[in-house]
């Protein structure tokens, strides 16, 4: 038993059938996935090209399998049909046909060639939903002659692929083969003659491919249509030298002869076994006899059938399933139904046959089409049909940058999940790879969008490197997109990559591009953007003088300019001082303010910014000064502010007054000392009116000392010629400062007391010492005792009696008939408020106003020249 043990275990493992094939040296095999071809005889295994590592299907073909159905003499018979047809599979180059990788090689045991990856054959899916897998959508069947209703659980095919498809995949997936049939009728003149499950293979992009050229014939070469002759199925000959009995056109069977309509019949039957739960219209079990009895009922299970059909799709289908050939629709005219219409369908079909387009074409594809139809199409189509195109064209440099498009738009709608699994592995190589500039562009402008997919780690090692290139980069294109990428992905950058790597490479480009205002606005941007991260020293150091070197220009850089100012204004961790502000900041935007290319808005945020940095200024100096104020002594602390606020500081403007009332003045000092002068009072008091009037005083200061004993409380300017009181009469309430019996505001002198307040209105008579400045036109005094007479005759005017010892003289304001008279008076009055006391004396009016000759006038006149006359006596001028 030992030895029995030993001899087994020391025994050589079995062979590998394939191991003596020649395509081992060129392709990698893998496991079975599928099988394909006349009664599924092709296994279809998983490969890879040894020289690039390029995924592939191998398929496999073991004669053995041939030894063992049927008869040894037919071995070779099958082999020479299954090699043929790999040939004529070679021969035609199609997008809807299956693409040869590697030619057909031939061992003793086996027969082998790659195609383009698949997944299984139509056959394949089919079966497995028939055989009671999960049915979800439409409804699937067996796709081999020999599968019955009551032997379905048996029967089925050993690698039947569990699959579901989308509508849309159904949609193209006939319109696929149906452009296959087309190309093989009229461009190779081809007649396929074994359209059906088995032979339609489903490769991993999602996408149908027509096979299975074991059984082809040449049409007619006037006429496609035209029917040529052909073997019937026979039961004689085995079934894998035949095409599939339950796919075959009644003609075929029936007359012998076939067309490309035969072909179209073909297809209409497997149209119904994809909607009829996957089993075939016609199921003869390979007998003749059975055959032709289901075709007789072949109307009947058509009309049944409709409704699992797609409305649009059942017109269509019921002429290809009709028996006479000339009814059908041939492979063009299938094409332009409405059923296919589809702008999803449309971009899908375009993306098959890209690599025979152009760049121009293909760059607006991707541009545009695909872009736009990106979202009907469904996500299983995305990463199993689109993706991997994409993945092909992103290695093609003259339409990378059109290619990103879509490609970043699936990295947006993608989750993070299938971003990792699928796109990241392929973004990394056109990261490191060179590029042009419409492909960098497309990327940094996108950056944020990969960023937010991509871990953490890669971001470091794979991402950033591209930002921070871009930024040395000598286009103009690429760094300005290099900024706005810094703008998007500012969250992504910590702090010390800010300042250690973006701020320097920030002043780089603005220093090297200052002329360029679109490059500027990027930089003032991206500054703007991280000043948050930024340390006060970096900001007064680095931050502040660029700004300062920005050529205020163009409205869009004065606004991001005054934008940075507003940020630093919120917080004083940026550093903007008073100091800054008002010495360097705003000299440099003051001149901005009458900047004609601003807008209003423009300007209202320049304004904005201007008048809070002016309070800021204004809060922190008023608090300065106020603490510098507290510090002196408390008399001089409110100095200025009483001076600032003194009526001597205040300026009126000149103004007439109508409508005047002159009320007589309180008598002064010089009048009383005038009377007693003339009732012949003692003591030498008499010499102040003989002097007024020519006497020869002895001393005029003595004069004026005693009227300073007579009244200790009259200050020493009302020892000089007084002027008039005068008042706006009570009828003119709008005149400036009148009110209604009020009388104008009493003016306090500042030399008097708070107790003594006298009423000080504009004077009309020039001021002889007095502060308050002469604000209106004003009549001249009259010094006359003959004026006496004159009161008697005034009605309402009373004029007040000078400051002359003797003589009461009176000064009569004309009424409305003397006008011309006031008027003269007036410009008299003002040329007199300018002389000094001394200087009265030589004054003598000029004015003469001939218009004026009533008697009142001319006395007036007289008694005016004789006072002036008496008053140069008296000081002997």
């Amino acid at each position: 038993m030992f030895s029995k043990f030993k001899s087994a275990t020391t025994s050589a493992p079995p062979q590998n059938p394939y191991d003596n094939n020649p395509i081992t040296q060129y392709f990698e095999i893998g496991k079975q996935v599928a099988c394909a071809g006349p009664e599924l005889i092709w296994k279809i295994h998983e490969g890879y090209r040894k020289t690039d590592g390029k995924e592939c299907s191998i398929f496999v073909f073991e004669k053995r399998t041939a030894e063992k159905l049927h008869k040894p003499k037919r071995k070779e018979t099958v082999t020479e049909i299954l090699r043929a047809s790999v040939k004529q599979l070679e021969r035609f180059r199609h997008p809807k046909i299956l693409q040869i990788m590697h030619t057909v090689e031939e061992s003793s045991e086996t027969l082998s060639f790659a195609t383009e990856p698949v997944i299984a054959s139509l056959a394949n899916i089919l079966a497995y939903q028939e055989a009671g897998g999960t049915i979800t959508g439409p409804p699937s069947t067996g796709a081999s002659g020999q599968h019955c209703p009551n032997s379905v659980a048996t029967n089925r095919p050993a690698h039947a692929k569990e699959y579901t498809f989308l509508d849309i995949e159904l949609k193209y997936g006939i319109l696929q083969i149906t452009e296959a049939l087309s190309f093989l009728h009229y461009s190779g003149q081809v007649i396929h003659k074994n359209v059906c499950p088995s032979s339609i293979l489903i490769t991993k992009k999602g996408t149908w491919k027509l096979a299975g050229f074991e059984f082809t014939e040449r049409t007619n070469e006037t006429d496609a249509t035209d029917p040529v002759p052909c073997q019937p199925w026979s039961t004689r000959a085995s079934k894998l030298v035949q095409p599939n009995l339950d796919y075959m056109a009644p003609e075929i069977q029936i007359n012998s002869s076939c067309s490309i309509l035969s072909d179209m019949f073909s297809l209409g039957m497997v149209i119904c076994a994809i909607f009829n739960h996957g089993r075939s219209l016609i199921q003869s079990g390979n007998s003749t006899s059975t055959y032709l009895k289901q075709m007789e009922l072949l109307d009947e299970a058509v009309h049944n059938i409709l409704p699992r059909i797609p409305i649009p799709l059942q017109e269509a289908t019921t002429r290809l399933l009709k028996k006479s050939p000339g009814a059908r629709p041939t492979a063009q005219l299938l094409t332009l139904i409405k059923y296919f219409s589809d702008p999803a369908v449309q971009a899908l079909q375009f993306l098959d046959v890209i690599n025979m387009k152009d760049p121009t074409q293909k760059t607006h594809y991707y541009r545009s089409t695909l872009r736009e139809v990106l979202p009907f199409i469904p996500r299983k189509l995305w990463w199993q049909h689109i993706w991997p195109n994409l993945q092909q064209e992103m290695r093609a440099d003259e339409v990378l940058a059109a290619v990103l498009q879509p490609a970043l738009t699936l990295v947006q709608e993608s989750s993070n999940s299938e971003y990792e699994a699928i796109i990241l592995p392929t973004f990394k190589t056109v990261f490191v790879a060179p590029k042009s500039i419409q492909a960098t562009v497309a990327l940094l402008e996108n950056l944020h969008i990969i960023l937010e997919k991509t871990p953490r780690d890669d971001i470091r090692t794979e991402v950033l490197p591209l930002l921070f290139n871009a930024l040395e980069s000598t286009t103009i294109q690429v760094q300005s997109a290099a900024l706005v990428a810094v703008t998007n992905v500012y969250d992504y950058l910590d702090d010390i990559t800010i300042k250690k790597l973006v701020l320097p490479k920030l002043k780089s480009v603005f220093e090297k591009n200052q002329s360029d205002l679109k490059i500027m606005g990027n930089v003032l941007q991206c500054v703007e953007r991280t000043l948050d991260k930024l340390d006060k020293s970096q900001i007064i150091d680095e931050v502040l003088p660029l700004l300062l070197e920005v050529r205020l220009t163009d409205p869009d850089i004065v606004v991001r300019v005054v934008n940075i100012y507003r940020i630093m204004l919120c917080d004083k961790k940026y550093g903007l001082t008073v100091n800054i502000m008002a010495t360097k900041v705003m000299p440099t935007l003051l001149p901005q303010t009458v900047n004609p290319s601003l807008n209003l808005e423009q300007f209202m945020i320049l304004l904005e910014v201007l008048q809070e940095m002016l309070d800021q200024i204004d809060r922190q100096q008023r608090n300065k000064l106020k603490l510098d104020n507290l510090s002196l002594p408390s008399p001089d602390r409110h100095r200025p502010l009483r001076h600032q606020f003194s009526s001597d500081n205040m300026n009126a403007q000149q103004f007439n007054i109508p409508n005047l009332r002159i009320d007589q003045r309180k008598t002064s000092s010089a009048e009383d000392m005038a009377r007693k002068n003339s009732t012949g009072t003692r003591r030498g008091s008499g010499a102040l009116g003989s002097w007024w009037f020519g006497g020869s005083p002895s001393s005029p200061d003595s004069n004026f000392l005693r009227v300073v004993n007579a009244f200790p409380n009259r200050r020493l300017s009302d020892n000089t010629l007084m002027t008039p009181k005068i008042r706006i009469a009570p009828s003119c309430a709008s005149s400036p400062g009148g009110t209604p019996g009020g009388g104008l505001p009493i003016r306090r002198h500042s030399s008097i007391g708070p107790q003594e307040r006298r009423g000080s209105n504009i004077n009309l008579s020039p001021p002889t010492g007095g502060s308050m400045p002469n604000t209106s036109s004003s009549v001249p005094f009259l010094l006359s005792s003959s004026m006496q007479s004159i009161r008697s005759r005034r009605t309402s005017t009373v004029l007040s009696s000078g400051p002359l010892g003797s003589g009461s003289g009176l000064l009569q304001q004309l009424g409305s008939g003397m006008s011309t008279v006031q008027s003269t008076v007036v410009k008299q009055s003002s040329k007199i408020s300018n002389l000094k006391p001394l200087e009265l004396l030589s004054y003598a009016p000029a004015s003469r106003n001939t218009s004026a000759t009533s008697s009142f006038q001319r006395s007036f006149q007289k008694s005016q020249k004789k006072a002036i006359k008496n008053l140069r006596k008296s000081f002997k001028l």
